[in-house]
Parts: C-alpha cells; structure tokens; sequence
C-alpha cells in the first residue's frame, strides 16, 4: 500500500478498431518480477500496443507492439503451417517424455487397436474416449461409463484446434485416473498406445499434461478456480516471515496421508497436516479428526510443502512448485508429463514411499535454511518454465504430431464418433485474417 503501481494500457494499432480486452492488475511475484496478464473478447488485424507504465514513465521495453492479426480464444482460425506456429509459440525442439513414451512404438496399428482397446480396456475400467482429428474436426465416442472428464480433452482439443492446423490422427484416451497399459515391449502381443494423463514406472501409456494443469490453462482469467499463473502472486509472505512447519491438508485418498496426521499429532512443532474429507478410510475419523478447507493461497504462509500421492500423482504438486515454499516430495510410481524436468535436491525434497524420514528432512530444512531456500527457488523457477500455457500447447501439438507419424493406416470416422463442434461467436466476433492456402481457393 501507499506504493507506486505498475499500469498496464492495452489498444488496437488502429483507432478503427476497438476490441474489448480484460486487464486485471499485474501480479507480484516477490522476486522483483511481474506476471501481466490480459484477455481479448474481440481480434484485432493490425495488432496490439502494450504499454506497461510505472507513474507516468515507460518501463522495460514498453511499449511492446504485437503484430496482428491477433485473434481471441473462441476465433476459429488456426496456422496451416505447423512450423511457423511452432516457431512463434517458442516451442521446444523435443520434449524428454514424448520422446521416451514413444520409444515403445515405432509403428501404431490402428487395426489392431480397434479391435482389442474397446474390449480389454473400456469394460473393466470404463473410461477410454475414442477420438479421431480429420481435417482440423474433432470426432469421438466414449466407452464406458466414466467419460465424463472428456470434457477437459475436448476443450483442450478444439482450443489447438483454433490455433493450429492438427494432423489427421486417430487415437483413444483413457481419462481414468489410472494409466492402463502394463505390457512390455517384448511381451505377446506388446503394448498398445493409450493416452492417459499420468504415468507409472511400469506402464506403457503415452502422457498428456494432466486434465487438471490443461484445465487450469484454459481457464485462466475466465472463472474463479486457482490457475497455473494466480497462484505465482499469491505465494504468502516473505520466506522469512512464513510458519516454519511442513503443511499438508487433502482428502484420505493414501493411507500414507492418514499416517501424516498421526506424526502431525506427535511432532505439532514440525509438521501440520489435516484430513480435510474421509473417503476411503471413513473408520479413521473419529480417530484423527477432521480440519476445514483451507484456501490454497494460504497453504504458502507455511515454509514447507508435503507432496503425497492421492490416488495417483498428486495434481497440487506444479502448484506447489509455483509457491515459494520448499516441496517436500515423496517418492512415488506415478508421474506427470513435466516431472523429468525436475531433480531431487535441486527442485524438491525427496521422502521415501513410506514418509519414515520426512521429520527428519524437515528437520534438515530448518536447519540448512539458505540450501531450503536455493532448492524451493529453483522448484519454482524450473516450474514457471515448464508450467507455462505455451509449453502446454506445445507438449499436447508435439505428442499428436508424433504419434500421426507412427500410423500405419489412415484414420477414420468410425460408427458412433459425434462432431465435437467449436464454441459459436456469440461472445465476440471473429474474421479470419489468415491467407487460406491454395487448395482451399480452387
């Protein structure tokens, strides 16, 4: 209070045109960095002027001009050439774990996967969603009965869509919590390639970012719920003023986590944690009691983070990693698609599987407090790489992109997939500026 605050002015190039764009305030980020966000309801052809004032004065390199035309989320109007999308988005040149989950697949039959996927994964599991992408159109069906997430992979689907021509691919995603294919390499028949959102150590499966960090994207400056960039200007006081304890708060999905609660009892001076909803262990709560919601900005008025699995990999971990709190993370089987960016001791705390060390390493914090400091740092700062919405983009374009190489045959609309249509233009116009390729003019 009482400091000078940053402005932010956001226009058309041209005075003819006057776009509705949202502007909240920026978000300190406590490191001397800021975090600028805005949303278009309307395109503009000429571009936008950012000017980023402190008082009456232009600061960094403001005015920035972004050269149009530059469209709004809904504007249906995608890069035919995926090389010059990839080269404006700054998309990396590989990414390790699509490399590596694809190691399993040289050639994808998908002959052979229509045959086998429906019945040997869609009836004991009931979450697989048959999806093809033929002319830039999503088209599917569900299997089962537990499809309803979908709903993230369609609208992740249909917003690449938007902005880049997708490659004809036709492939099932499994939006279960649980990865499905646990078949070796050299097993008879080998593994087939389902699209899950988490990995483990000894499945197969093919990884998306998680619906959660997808949705989170997308949902940024739109609804109410804590996103990927919210969540960096919100990070609780100043390392040195936060609570030094471990804090954990979640649902009783691990019986690791009720096992939290009973070393928080005995050791309160390190470690805080809570059960916040009995699901699984409903026996257990008279016993450990049960604490209210806690608001996850608050979570980071506590100088240590514990990470434990829910059902599989915890989807708080990149939220936690954004904070400027250390993450105290146990070792797990399960992972996202972002984790091999990351290094024990470096960007997190390990614990073992059992947590029979975790009061000691929260000892070690305390303790070695400037080395607690360096590796939640360099957490955070790995995290803001990996974690932004471009790379997003670009992860979901470079795994479809690879697997449509891999097909053997061409993919089809098959019996029963229904047109997953765009949202219409009711919010905010849109005209396509792009130049159609030829093909399109004949």
């Amino acid at each position: 209070s009482g400091r000078t605050q940053f402005k932010v002015v956001i226009k058309a190039l041209s005075p003819k045109e006057v776009p509705r764009i949202y502007t909240p305030r920026p978000l300190d980020r406590n490191d001397g960095t800021f975090l600028m966000r805005y949303r278009m309801y309307g395109s503009v052809k000429k571009g936008l002027k950012i000017e980023i004032l402190y008082g009456d004065q232009h600061v960094a390199q403001s005015p920035y001009i972004l050269k149009g035309p530059v469209y709004h989320e809904y504007c249906d109007c995608p890069e035919e050439d995926p090389e010059i999308w990839q080269n404006v988005m700054s998309c990396p040149s590989q990414e390790p774990q699509i490399t590596k989950d694809f190691i399993s697949f040289p050639t994808i039959d998908l002959q052979r996967m229509l045959k086998e996927i429906p019945t040997k994964f869609s009836q004991t599991r009931g979450a697989i969603v048959h999806y093809t992408i033929l002319n830039n159109h999503i088209y599917r069906r569900s299997l089962g009965k537990y499809t309803d997430f979908k709903m993230f992979s369609d609208e992740m689907f249909l917003s690449l869509a938007r902005k880049v021509h997708l490659p004809d691919v036709e492939f099932y995603l499994n939006v279960g919590d649980w990865p499905v294919e646990y078949r070796k390499a050299n097993d008879t028949p080998g593994p087939i390639p389902v699209i899950s959102w988490c990995g483990s150590v000894d499945s197969r499966d093919i990884v998306l970012p998680t619906y959660d960090v997808t949705h989170s994207t997308l949902e940024t400056l739109r609804g109410v719920t804590n996103d990927l960039l919210s969540i960096q200007g919100n990070t609780g006081p100043s390392w040195e003023n936060k609570t030094e304890q471990a804090l954990f708060r979640g649902r009783d999905s691990r019986e690791e986590r009720l096992h939290l609660v009973k070393l928080s009892k005995e050791n309160p001076e390190l470690l805080d944690a809570g059960i916040t909803g009995y699901f699984f262990f409903r026996e257990k709560e008279k016993e450990l009691g049960k604490v209210p919601l806690m608001g996850f900005f608050d979570f980071f008025k506590y100088k240590y983070q514990v990470n434990v699995d829910g059902t599989v990999a915890a989807y708080r971990f990149p939220y936690l990693l954004l904070g400027d709190s250390l993450v105290l993370k146990q070792d797990s089987q399960y992972y996202e698609h972002f984790y091999m960016g990351l290094k024990p001791w470096k960007h997190y705390v390990p614990v073992k599987r059992n947590l029979e060390d975790l009061l000691e390493k929260i000892k070690w914090a305390k303790e070695n407090d400037e080395e607690a400091r360096k590796i939640a740092k360099e957490g955070q700062l790995m995290a803001r790489e990996l974690l932004q919405p471009h790379r997003l983009y670009c992860y979901y374009y470079q795994a479809l992109q690879k697997y449509a190489k891999r097909q053997a045959s061409k993919p089809e609309i098959r019996d029963g997939m229904e047109l997953v249509p765009q949202p219409d233009d009711r919010d905010s116009v849109c005209s396509c500026h792009r130049k159609k390729p030829l093909r399109e003019d004949l």
